[in-house]
């Protein structure tokens, strides 16, 4: 370790920590030390990033250069040119040569904290209703189903009771897996998008509350085919119940969004039980999601084919099995959507900046 070399690093952290954003290798200053350890090269480049977007507050800066790094990737890395290459262990770096993935581990780290601190909304009461209603049961697309069942357990029409009716939501075969990757970010957890989708498309399998075959006919079992019904057009609801509310959709995420939400609830579960972690996704994170700019995810092209497929049978077998449908079956059939096909990690850090520089501390 040269001393030339570590002054000029202690002297770029104090550039960064008074929202400086001049790259490592143009910087050329010195300062004194200002601790025993060098922060790493993964919270220096965030800052410099938080900085560029900024400002930054100064207790936002120190908890940066404080912050560690989960999940899956590369220790704390040293600086280039401050320190000789080790004979074991990483290489230092230029911190920006790091990839954008490097800088989201920390950034989610720290935007956990902040959901688990902000904690839960206030719980809204419904109000007490007493006249006669039709029961029902909302199943199918979690992402169809949530919105409408809480809009109507608000309005004192929560489901469920002897007798119900199970009204099973669907959209396209495309979409719908969409929304099960997006359901499952903001719940226990998921793989990045490829990761998990591939699988299913190579295997034909249509996972959990989205093969609306499998769930229809679980129900009908259970109560009958006569009170299952297949809903395909989900404004159709508020008329199926007798409300007179139109039935809200939830507010979309872009791609980068949920996927910055996946990878936050990778964080957040390191401070919270799975039941709490699910309801700060959905209830504290999730509407700060949904205001972010951004394009939808969709089925990327080369699994449309296959994915047609496999809409077309659950098509077939939903027409087979004779329940009451509202809508057209046809529009389980994949639909051409403007979108992208996959999250990428620059946008998904570009929302990390900004939830961070919101949030004030």
């Amino acid at each position: 370790m040269t001393e030339d070399g570590v002054h000029r690093a202690w002297g770029w952290v104090a550039h960064l920590q008074a929202g400086g954003t001049t790259p490592w290798r143009d910087w050329t200053g010195a300062g004194d030390p200002r601790g025993r350890i060098l922060p790493g090269a993964q919270q220096l480049e965030l800052l410099r990033r938080l900085n560029g977007a900024g400002p930054t507050s100064p207790e936002l800066a120190a908890r940066v250069l404080e912050a560690s790094a989960p999940g899956r990737g590369r220790p704390d890395l040293e600086l280039e040119g401050a320190v000789p290459p080790l004979e074991f262990g990483p290489r230092p770096v230029d911190p920006a040569d790091l990839p954008d993935d490097e800088l989201i581990r920390v950034a989610t780290m720290l935007l956990a904290e902040d959901v688990h601190a902000a904690g839960l909304p206030e719980t809204e009461h419904p109000p007490r209703k007493r006249w006669r209603r039709r029961k029902y049961r909302l199943e199918g697309d979690v992402v169809l189903t949530g919105p409408i069942r809480a809009d109507l357990v608000r309005h004192g029409r929560p489901p469920g009771g002897r007798g119900a009716t199970v009204l099973v939501l669907g959209t396209d075969l495309g979409t719908m897996y969409t929304h099960a990757w997006t359901a499952r970010s903001l719940s226990a957890g998921a793989p990045s998008w490829r990761e998990w989708l591939d699988p299913h498309v190579k295997r034909g399998t249509v996972p959990g509350r989205i093969d609306l075959v499998k769930v229809a006919k679980a129900w009908s079992d259970r109560v009958g085919k006569e009170r299952v019904r297949i809903v395909l057009d989900p404004a159709e609801v508020p008329r199926i119940i007798g409300v007179r509310r139109p039935a809200p959709a939830a507010e979309p995420l872009s791609a980068d969004a949920t996927d910055l939400a996946r990878r936050v609830g990778q964080a957040l579960g390191l401070l919270a039980v799975p039941t709490e972690r699910r309801a700060l996704l959905r209830e504290t994170l999730r509407p700060r999601l949904a205001a972010l700019p951004g394009a939808p995810l969709v089925l990327p092209a080369e699994h449309l084919e296959r994915v047609h497929e496999r809409a077309t049978h659950l098509r077939d077998a939903l027409l087979r099995a004779g329940y009451p449908v509202h809508g057209d079956l046809d529009s389980l059939l994949p639909a051409d959507r403007a979108g992208v096909p996959e999250p990428s990690d620059a946008g998904v850090l570009a929302h990390a900046l900004r939830l961070l520089l919101e949030k004030k501390r």
